[in-house]
């Protein structure tokens, strides 16, 4: 058995540190003396208190720790993946967020999107697995990247067909200062269970109009521009909007550069009115 001192020492955390994790059920001590109630910790539990200061170190939530770190190792690196190609998604956008405000000002009145058509389509009903969640632009492209990665696992362990691509339609304007409700869909083909926050859905079909942006016009707020344009054309062709607006992620995305196209920006409608 080892002290707290000892075993903070040995580990890389502070007292402060180790209170907060056995507070937050994360690495409760193996022992606590009921008179002066003293911390003693295993010398097992080391390898654990090791792996959370290394998490600690790049910011990632205990909420997410104690997901990471609950089954087995095999199970601990799937998890430790998503979460990092979330991140990396992350500071991606904020990057393109950035390069976009600086050709802004460096190229001052210039258009912030070139011109370009918007087409009509009609979508068969299609079968969905989706996560629907609760967040904020900040947050948007990381959720995106992880809850894809975690319903395309489901599905492809439950020996479903991918198609390709992905949606994301919106619920709510996401903004950087409100949080609306996203859903993140893969379409599949085959017969799938609804898992934990998945759920198996079928989209039912319609007509769309849509515009088509490349990865570099994927930036906030560059894409916004995208959704301006297709307003405009709903609003000035007389067509009546039924259904949320929604991202079509191209297959390949993470993939793409540049001018490449990389996403539809769509909306379902009903036709003239």
């Amino acid at each position: 058995m080892l002290t707290i001192s000892e075993f903070g020492r040995r580990a890389g955390l502070s007292h402060k540190a180790l209170r907060l994790y056995d507070v937050s059920g994360l690495l409760a001590p193996a022992a606590v003396d009921p008179v002066s109630g003293y911390r003693q910790y295993d010398e097992e539990q080391l390898e654990r208190a090791r792996r959370i200061s290394v998490l600690r170190q790049v910011e990632m939530p205990l909420a997410t720790i104690s997901e990471v770190l609950a089954g087995t190792d095999e199970e601990a690196l799937i998890r430790l993946d998503r979460w990092w190609a979330a991140q990396q998604a992350t500071n991606e956008a904020r990057q393109e967020t950035v390069e976009y405000l600086r050709d802004r000002l460096l190229r001052s009145g210039s258009p912030g999107l070139s011109p370009r058509p918007v087409l009509l389509r009609d979508v068969p009903e299609t079968k969905l697995a989706s996560i629907r969640v609760d967040v904020d632009q900040q947050g948007l492209m990381g959720v995106i990247v992880a809850s894809t990665l975690e319903i395309r696992a489901h599905l492809t362990a439950a020996g479903a067909e991918l198609p390709g691509g992905s949606w994301v339609i919106y619920h709510g304007a996401v903004t950087p200062e409100s949080e609306a409700t996203v859903e993140i869909c893969v379409p599949f083909g085959g017969t799938v269970d609804p898992a934990g926050p998945i759920g198996i859905r079928i989209e039912p079909a319609h007509t769309e109009a849509y515009c088509t942006i490349s990865r570099d016009e994927c930036a906030y707020p560059r894409i916004m521009l995208a959704y301006d344009l297709l307003d405009d054309w709903v609003r000035t062709s007389n067509h009546v909007t039924t259904g949320p607006v929604r991202e079509i992620y191209l297959p390949g995305f993470r993939d793409l550069t540049g001018s490449e196209p990389a996403v539809d920006i769509a909306h379902p409608i009903r036709g003239l009115t």
